[in-house]
């Protein structure tokens, strides 16, 4: 819908550093525009003034001064060529902007257990038997049973998780069932009713 006579900011240029409003960027380009030297530099050094009383709380730290003749800078595109009182090309390595980082990739057979969960399976593959290889065998198994429930793949039945625990250790972790019980805390699989507290 385009009224005659609105002017919405979404239609108007996108402001630089949007914390200072669009009057004092209008200022930025108005002095930038100033042919005498002088009447630049006044002019700077008020808006200066006007951007230091818009955050007071800010007056009086030690770099305080150089922030705002660093937002000046930046707001002008470093056209405003005057005598800055402090060094301004910190202010041009702020505006460069840093190179993407790459995201890294893992590619896990079965997703629902996680990238964490396959270190463990490592871990166990590399491990001699004995009492901390059971240990960390419980942790994992009840782990796993944790995660089908939580993300419901599939059944999430115990010799699913024995199955997979061998299968991803190259057999070399055995889960008896007879004797091994699940202690997953207060996590019920999906349909399983909230026993009543006596």
């Amino acid at each position: 819908m385009n009224i005659e006579g609105l002017d919405y900011n979404t239609q108007r240029e996108q402001l630089i550093l949007p914390e200072y409003g669009r009057e004092v960027q209008k200022m930025v380009d108005y002095a930038v525009t100033l042919e005498d030297r002088e009447e630049r530099q006044r002019c700077a050094e008020t808006i200066i003034g006007i951007m230091e009383r818009m955050f007071p709380q800010t007056q009086g730290t030690a770099d305080s001064k150089q922030k705002l003749w660093d937002h000046l800078a930046i707001m002008s595109n470093f056209k405003l060529d005057i005598d800055y009182p402090v060094d301004i090309n910190e202010a041009k390595r702020i505006m460069k902007k840093p190179q993407p980082m790459g995201y890294p990739k893992q590619t896990n057979p079965i997703k629902h257990y996680g990238s964490m969960m396959f270190e463990l399976f490592d871990k166990l593959k590399s491990m001699e038997p004995g009492p901390e290889r059971e240990e960390l065998t419980r942790l994992t198994a009840n782990q796993m049973k944790r995660n089908l429930i939580q993300w419901s793949h599939g059944s999430s039945d115990d010799e699913k998780i024995a199955s997979d625990l061998a299968r991803f250790t190259d057999g070399r972790i055995q889960l008896d069932l007879d004797s091994f019980r699940f202690n997953i805390g207060n996590m019920r699989e999906p349909g399983e009713k909230r026993r009543k507290r006596r």
